[in-house]
């Protein structure tokens, strides 16, 4: 007599990918609206007063609950508490609350209201404070808009990083002893092109119809949340019905627990990795909600001319599909086995990047030139994490992760100025450095977070985990807000969107990625003193 074996949602490989898709795809609208207002920042100063200093504020304030309210923490333990899918949906939820209420911020409806005179007269907080100034989110001379955009911005911060958190363990769950790796890669591979998304369709949004209203791009932003929302719902019957399958109960991972903190904070490989990690990622994320503006202070831009082609609703979309051509066939390279067909799709690739930055270069506009950034690390993060995996080397890596950092930020400093005048040299030199960037924004990653179960106990790496980010958290919240003052401050008062010294601002990122480059080579050191075998693979082979 033959048994038969009950098979699963899990167990079937179209179901498995469908849930990771839902879970991916609500990341992907969480990173889109993450940076709406990032390309039109010079849109934002003309439109509604937001100088740089209130434009930083508002973009910092989405961690200031995370960090200074310790939400972080909580939303580890609901995840804990209450499961995946519960948290799904409340981080949704959350995060379309947020979102409504910054749409509303900078809709025309705010204007006039008696909360917009009470946002003016209240919130004044003194942001002159050396240092802890630049942390406040509300501060005396921001504008109305600006303060219940930030508030809202707040909100959804906590629902984003509480999605974040509870959509890797939605993929552990689903996809345990089967392609986990591969399944997590290409979750953030999706949501890296939200980045990508962003850059295209909000000034798309902001401008359609000939008229400018900034806020149709948060219009477009609070949809994507809605639908963030339905595939969280959708998932949370798909994760029901597996456990009903199973008979299990949601798994849980040990809680944040404070009597961690003694070993974690007296390790110091775990400081030389929070360290590296906050001062990696605030020369890169925060320079994202800056990059468009700086690109069109130091970049000659001949827009197309109106009526045209390339002034038209329907080349955004080609570029756009073309786009998506260029990141589905780099990512799949990465996992043919047969020759002939890697070659081929790395060559479709190469061939449409070329067609897209053409695109970009034609249509004349800063943000269709930035959206390139993800596009490299999308096709070169499984290689690196590969290589990782079977050569190591994560020590080395981390420290090339940061010479490069450091090398695009002093050329959008000091080089790409200099061919101010020059449409065609300019755009170059900026794609180059942008794809090198992103590159670099591959690295760091895949050598960094396999590297902390060397450095801290086993049984404490959730917690260590839990440390980092919120430790990452305080340079993201701390960091825009230090870029927009640093640009008021050396810029006179009045200075045009597109006129701004971006420099300084360059300069002080660049001076992060220094920092981080030395952090590295310290830690290359006390790897090899030591022995926590960082430059060693991840998997070991047995002879």
């Amino acid at each position: 007599m033959t048994q038969a074996i009950q098979k699963t949602l899990r167990d079937s490989a179209g179901m498995r990918w469908t849930a990771l898709l839902l879970l991916a795809l609500a990341m992907f609208c969480s990173y889109i609206f993450m940076d709406i207002l990032s390309p039109i920042k010079d849109l934002m100063q003309e439109t509604r007063g937001w100088d740089s200093a209130a434009f930083g504020r508002m973009q910092g304030a989405e961690v200031f609950l995370n960090v200074y309210v310790f939400f972080l923490i909580f939303a580890g333990i609901i995840l804990d508490k209450m499961g995946v899918r519960f948290t799904a949906i409340l981080s949704g939820a959350v995060m379309l609350t947020g979102a409504v209420i910054k749409w509303y911020a900078v809709s025309e409806s705010f204007m006039g209201t008696g909360l917009e005179a009470w946002f003016t007269n209240h919130l004044n907080w003194n942001g002159e404070l050396p240092i802890i100034g630049a942390i406040l989110p509300f501060a005396a001379g921001m504008p109305a808009s600006a303060k219940l955009a930030a508030l809202g911005f707040m909100f959804f911060g906590c629902g984003c990083e509480m999605a974040g958190i509870t959509v890797s363990r939605g993929i552990v769950k689903w996809f345990k002893g089967r392609e986990t790796a591969l399944a997590m890669g290409s979750e953030m591979a999706l949501a890296r092109l939200g980045v990508a998304t962003c850059m295209i369709f909000s000034p798309f949004f902001a401008k359609l119809g000939g008229e400018v209203h900034v806020e149709n791009s948060v219009k477009f932003g609070v949809v994507l949340m809605c639908i963030a929302l339905i595939m969280f719902i959708v998932y949370f019957f798909m994760d029901k019905r597996l456990d009903a399958q199973t008979g299990e109960a949601e798994e849980k991972d040990d809680p944040f627990k404070i009597s961690d903190l003694q070993k974690i904070f007296t390790s110091l490989g775990f400081w030389l990795v929070a360290l590296l990690c906050v001062l990696y990622y605030s020369a890169i994320f925060p320079f994202q909600k800056y990059a468009v503006n700086m690109l069109q202070c130091n970049l000659t831009l001949n827009p197309a001319e109106e009526g045209s082609y390339w002034a038209s609703n329907t080349v955004t979309i080609v570029q756009y599909i073309i786009m998506l051509v260029v990141a589905v066939c780099a990512f799949a390279s990465n996992f043919q086995k047969k020759k002939g067909m890697k070659t081929g799709l790395m060559a479709v690739a190469v061939v449409a990047l070329i067609v897209y930055c053409y695109m970009g270069y034609m249509r004349g506009t800063a943000e269709t030139i930035f959206a390139v950034f993800p596009l490299l690390a999308v096709a070169i993060t499984p290689i690196l994490g590969s290589y990782v995996d079977h050569k190591g080397k994560a020590a080395s890596m981390l420290m090339l992760g940061s010479i490069l950092l450091v090398v695009c930020h002093l050329t959008f400093a000091f080089i790409l100025p200099a061919f101010k005048g020059n449409a065609v040299g300019g755009t170059v030199v900026a794609y180059v450095t942008i794809l090198v960037l992103g590159a670099s924004f591959s690295l760091v990653p895949a050598a960094l977070w396999p590297s902390v179960p060397k450095l801290v106990d086993e049984k404490i790496i959730g917690s260590a985990y839990a440390a980092i980010f919120w430790i990452q958290n305080i340079g993201l919240g701390l960091f825009p807000a230090l870029i927009g003052i640093v640009l008021t401050k050396t810029n006179a008062e009045g200075t045009a969107a597109h006129e701004l010294n971006y420099t300084w601002a360059l300069v002080m990122l660049a001076a992060l990625g220094i920092a981080s480059l030395l952090i590295s080579i310290y830690l290359k050191a006390v790897d090899k003193k030591k022995g926590y075998g960082l430059e060693e693979p991840n998997i070991k082979v047995e002879s």
